[in-house]
């Protein structure tokens, strides 16, 4: 039998997988949109499995109707409208809102406060 982790071990190496599947999504694009897509399909599976979260920055390059790997312009369309930032899958044409925050940098200077 194999020697089994403590549950925090499990959820770092989970958390690292994910990391490594989106980056070779990412780079591989290009070459094979399929082999991007399963990345992410094995990429939740894997969250799925050890219930953790993906984080937000990598959840927005996905569609989370049909899996697919998100990339402005070729699987999907990037649209500003009312103060929302609007995804659409080119796959299926699933919309995703994400309220549009506005930074505290304003054209590249920081706003004094009194």
């Amino acid at each position: 039998m194999g020697k089994r982790h403590p549950r925090s071990d499990r959820r770092q190496i989970a958390q690292e997988r994910i990391d490594i599947l989106f980056k070779q999504a990412d780079r591989f694009f290009s070459w094979d949109p399929y082999y991007s897509n399963r990345c992410v399909v094995h990429a939740c599976h894997i969250a799925m499995k050890e219930r953790i979260r993906i984080p937000s920055y990598l959840r927005r390059r996905y569609c989370r109707r049909c899996r697919t790997y998100l990339v402005p312009g070729r699987t999907g369309r990037v649209r500003i409208h009312r103060g929302r930032v609007i995804i659409t899958c080119l796959s299926c044409g699933w919309h995703r809102r994400f309220p549009l925050v506005r930074s505290t940098y304003e054209y590249g200077k920081k706003e004094e406060s009194s």
